[in-house]
């Protein structure tokens, strides 16, 4: 009982600090996700360090991943210009040449796992900024530059909606396997649930929040459904990619920095493939409703 209570707990104010950032100014939810990433590359950096006898370096993958993302919002609201991008180059440089005068046996999985924080973690968490920074064309929102916040937080509305579906779903109807191999308890019915419930939460954002300006009702129901449909898809495959990792190295979680709810890694595995796709998807549609 008291650990419910202590998951319960941790799990709201959770998503009161994670919606709250996102919703309240564009500085707090810099501030947040750049400290996520930081936090989220260190635990990386921990568990394979403990669990692969490897020596990543975690300062320097960690404070990189912190400088990508400020770097890209920097970059993406015309603070800086890609100038901005050569203290990251150079950290990247360091963790390559760093290893060429430490004499170890595991010199290429140190390159190949430090490497791996900066596209696994750093990008997707960067990449947030080119979701939430929009610089529409006149036709399709407003000409100068807009922080939307709907869309991250439609990101994780709908991961958490997926979640919840699919754990309800799985628990009541689930036996077909999704894939036996890396995580025995996700089911295609689970899945399935998760999914119809995203699309309902992505109905219900629909009904008073337009996709962008300008676009008409029912083209903004059909396109916030395929949001949550491309989250859906990705973030599964986002968890079964961390599942994999885990099994790998033989933990049952990330970390304990969230009581009752395990690590950063475990908390984010989802949406680390689902921004790079929803990112792709934004884009795409907004390039198809301009030449509407």
């Amino acid at each position: 009982m008291k650990n419910l209570i202590i998951r319960a707990l941790s799990g709201v104010v959770f998503v009161v600090l994670l919606v709250g950032c996102i919703v309240s100014h564009p500085y707090a939810f810099a501030v947040l996700f750049a400290c996520i990433s930081a936090l989220t590359t260190w635990e990386f950096g921990t568990i394979v360090n403990r669990n692969a006898d490897l020596q990543v370096n975690r300062f320097i993958t960690s404070v990189s991943s912190a400088y990508l993302f400020i770097a890209v919002l920097s970059y993406n609201v015309n603070l800086m210009d890609a100038t901005v991008f050569i203290p990251y180059l150079i950290s990247i440089m360091y963790l390559m040449i760093s290893e060429l005068y430490f004499d170890r046996k595991n010199n290429i999985q140190n390159w190949a796992f430090s490497l791996m924080s900066q596209m696994y973690i750093a990008l997707p968490f960067a990449l947030l900024n080119t979701m939430s920074f929009i610089n529409m064309p006149d036709s399709c929102f407003l000409p100068q530059l807009v922080y939307y916040y709907w869309y991250p937080l439609a990101l994780f509305i709908f991961l958490w909606s997926s979640d919840t579906g699919a754990y309800c779903f799985g628990s009541l109807f689930g036996k077909n396997r999704l894939f036996p191999r890396i995580s025995p308890k996700k089911s295609w019915e689970g899945s399935i649930g998760g999914a119809i419930v995203a699309i309902a939460a992505s109905q219900i954002i629909a009904t008073y929040i337009p996709f962008c300006a300008g676009v008409a009702e029912v083209n903004s129901r059909i396109v916030w459904c395929g949001f949550a449909i491309t989250v859906v898809i990705f973030g599964t495959w986002g968890d079964l990619v961390e599942s994999l990792l885990k099994r790998r190295l033989g933990i049952k979680d990330s970390g304990n920095i969230i009581p009752g709810h395990g690590g950063m890694l475990d908390r984010f595995d989802s949406s680390l493939m689902a921004i790079p796709a929803v990112v792709i998807y934004i884009y795409t549609v907004i390039q198809y409703l301009v030449q509407q």
